[in-house]
Parts: C-alpha cells; sequence; structure tokens
C-alpha cells in the first residue's frame, strides 16, 4: 500500500516529536515536510522561541524539507489563517492533502485546525490524541526522545525547570495541576536528539530571559502573567 504523503506541524518539540515517531511506526502515512511558524521579527520560533538556526538544524538531522510560515509577533486570526492557507495550498501542489498534529485534548483547536484545513482540501490526523499524558511522558523517554523545557508559564512552574530534561524523573518533580505535556500552555520544550535524528543537535545554555505576556480582550484571568525563555544556540 502506498503511504499517505503528508505534512508535519513541528512546534520544535516533544509532542511533534512524538508524533512523527508513531507515524513511522504506522507505516500508513509518509511525512515528507514539516512545516513552522516562524517570527520574522526576531526569527524564532513562536511560542517556543527557539533560535531559526536550531529549527533548521533539526530539520537537517531529520532529512525532511522545511517550510517556514514567517508571521508578525503577535498577528492576528486573519493574518495567521491566509498565511497557512498559502503554504497549505502549495503543499496541495505537490500532492499532499494530510496534515498531522501533535494535539492531545484540546477540541477547541483541534476543531479550527480540522475547519481550516477543510478549506483547502486538507485531511487532519493527531496521532496522540486522547492519550494519558503521563504515559505520553513514559513514551518519549522510551522512545529514545530528548527533550528539554525551553519556555514556561511563571504561573505553573519557577524558572529553575528551565532546561530541565522531560523524562519519568521530571514526572516526580511536577507540581499539582500541571499537566505532565504542558497541554494547557505551562511549559513548552526543544528535542535536541531522537532516533529518527542523523546525530543530536548540539545546543548550549544562553541567557535566562523574563517576558511579561500582555492581555488580549481583557482576558486578565488566564493571561496576566509572565513567561521565562532559556536561549539555546548551536554549540559549533
Amino acid at each position: 500500500m502506498q503511504k499517505i504523503k503528508t505534512v508535519l506541524n513541528w512546534s520544535s518539540g516533544k509532542d511533534a516529536a512524538l508524533a512523527y515517531y508513531l507515524l513511522q511506526q504506522s507505516n500508513e502515512y509518509d511525512v515528507v515536510e514539516l512545516l513552522t511558524t516562524v517570527n520574522n521579527e526576531h526569527d524564532r520560533v513562536v511560542m517556543h522561541g527557539i533560535r531559526e538556526e536550531l529549527l533548521d538544524a533539526q530539520a537537517k538531522a531529520m532529512g525532511i524539507a522545511l517550510q517556514k510560515i514567517k508571521l508578525p509577533a503577535a498577528p492576528d486570526d486573519e493574518t495567521y489563517k491566509a498565511a497557512m492557507q498559502h503554504a497549505l495550498a502549495g503543499l496541495k501542489e505537490k500532492g499532499m492533502h494530510t496534515a498531522a498534529f501533535g494535539d492531545i485534548f484540546l477540541e477547541d483547536l483541534r476543531l479550527y485546525r480540522e475547519e481550516q484545513l477543510q478549506s483547502v482540501g486538507f485531511d487532519a490526523i493527531f496521532p496522540l490524541w486522547k492519550k494519558d499524558t503521563r504515559e505520553l511522558v513514559g513514551m518519549i523517554e522510551d522512545a529514545g526522545i530528548e527533550t528539554m523545557i525551553v519556555c514556561l508559564n511563571e504561573k505553573f512552574l519557577g524558572k529553575e525547570f528551565l532546561g530541565r530534561k522531560i523524562d519519568r524523573h521530571f514526572l516526580n518533580d511536577l507540581p499539582a495541576g500541571v499537566d505532565p505535556c504542558g497541554e494547557h500552555g505551562e511549559f513548552h520544550t526543544f528535542v535536541y536528539n531522537a532516533p529518527y535524528f542523523s546525530a543530536p543537535v548540539p545546543v548550549k545554555r544562553g541567557e535566562e530571559v523574563y517576558k511579561a505576556y500582555t492581555p488580549a480582550n481583557n482576558d486578565t484571568d488566564k493571561w496576566n502573567t509572565g513567561f521565562w525563555f532559556l536561549d539555546l544556540t548551536l554549540d559549533t
């Protein structure tokens, strides 16, 4: 059976990395391209804050083409939709009509993605959907995916968690109420090694940066907070 050509929405973090691993095991999907949103003002992965050069190093280690969607620091929904639909139209011309995501249980986000994809004739698949997040952390460790925290919401974790490796030991130190995979935005990660990397991505810890988040639409209860970022660089 011919595998289905698939584009994977690649965040540079653990969920996308595990989704790719599971797609490899399925023998049904062939991930031929990675798609990532990048802040065009700072050349960093949106939300994770990872430098573009590290994203490029991941794609090179995976041997997969990488397409970047360049967006302003705070794009409105229409700008995001237009950029995404333009990228998907180009992928469709290459014979793709399936997009994969590392989402786990956010129903509204899944519905949003599916609606946007259907408008351009794409199917959506979610390899991690509804799986227990503690079990997913074990799967990440067992698969040999090595990943560390590079961004965290100070409402949930202290900055001492920056640089922590995601494994079963991490679960022992996780505060109550924090999802093991950070599915509510508690933290984001960077994958520096995986069984499908040709070699680990060599990284060096840089400075720890604090940024306050400016609430939108007066949503201060949810977003009146700050984020800590670990600035990684390539260790060449």
